[in-house]
């Protein structure tokens, strides 16, 4: 019970201070409230965060919560995205420790069964003489995308609130966005029997959980930063589900991520970590920041099984 606690704790932190969804509070009427002049409350508590990037529990009273939480993205939200928002990832490569928790959790919030995987857990060494470590890698969502520049029919594109989504009723399967992505970070739809059989017994929710439809044969799906639950105020399934506070999520225009349980200042965080993005040099300009694997909390050890490459 307590695990299931934690994690919806993790899941709904974001509803209170980081992403859309989140809360404005009125500062004189807040100070107000705090110091006791209004006996308004409602008993209940709730998390914010403040200028200062330091967390504080509230009276639910006192925070505003946007329209954005409705549990069903717009068709507008899906292509055009959530306003005033700027999206981001950083992943602290000193956490990982290849436990695929997060392939896992994005492969059950997308319906995709092994091998197709939108984030690879991959073993990376920098030198001959220096350590391995675990890599994860998901879409990188580019500010100067490739592949959205090669589609014909504009099936993927770049929102506003830095996603690069897949329209799946109109992606013809070319596989031009696939060959343009220098990161690999896309994946072909072959139908697989498997495949076939498991979406006809576990049919995708109504809930808009994703941009994409993981489930139609012939098209190319990705990952896709969670749209569905960042517009409800709630952590990507990779961040939530992995044990080790791995990854963290946020807003570039708020200046913090979340993995859940800590929070930072982006530019903080990026500049005392020595942050940086894969192939920089490609000018691609990602939206998931790495940080380096030093003091690691894990020793290296070797995957135990292998996992089967996509085709």
């Amino acid at each position: 019970m307590k695990n299931e606690q934690e994690d919806s704790n993790r899941r709904k932190f974001l509803k209170f201070g980081l992403l859309a969804g989140g809360a404005t509070i009125a500062g004189l009427a807040l100070q107000q409230k705090l110091l006791g002049d209004s006996p308004d409350t409602s008993g209940k508590k709730v998390k914010v965060l403040t200028a200062e990037g330091k967390l504080m529990d509230v009276d639910s009273s006192l925070v505003t919560h946007h329209a954005a939480e409705e549990a069903e993205l717009t068709e507008s939200q899906i292509r055009e995205g959530i306003a005033g928002r700027k999206f981001v990832m950083v992943i602290d490569l000193a956490r990982c420790a290849n436990e695929r928790k997060c392939v896992e959790g994005c492969q059950k919030m997308h319906n995709t069964l092994p091998p197709i995987e939108y984030i690879k857990v991959k073993r990376m060494q920098d030198a001959e003489l220096t350590a391995p470590y675990w890599f994860p890698q998901p879409c990188y969502h580019c500010d100067n995308p490739p592949c959205t520049k090669v589609c014909p029919v504009d099936a993927t594109f770049k929102r506003s609130d830095g996603i690069v989504a897949v329209e799946s009723d109109r992606c013809i399967g070319c596989k031009f966005c696939m060959a343009a992505c220098p990161y690999s970070a896309r994946s072909f739809n072959f139908g697989r029997p498997e495949q076939v059989e498991f979406n006809e017994k576990h049919p995708m929710g109504d809930d808009n959980c994703c941009s994409t439809k993981s489930s139609t044969v012939g098209t190319v799906s990705k990952c896709d930063f969670c749209p569905g639950s960042a517009v409800k105020g709630e952590l990507p399934a990779c961040v939530t589900e992995c044990p080790n506070g791995t990854i963290f999520f946020g807003d570039e225009n708020e200046d913090t991520v979340s993995n859940g349980e800590e929070t930072f200042r982006l530019k903080e965080l990026l500049t005392s970590r020595a942050g940086y993005r894969q192939f920089e040099e490609l000018g691609t300009k990602p939206r998931v920041y790495y940080l380096p694997p030093v003091k690691r909390q894990f020793p290296f050890e070797e995957a135990k099984e292998v996992h089967n490459k996509e085709e």
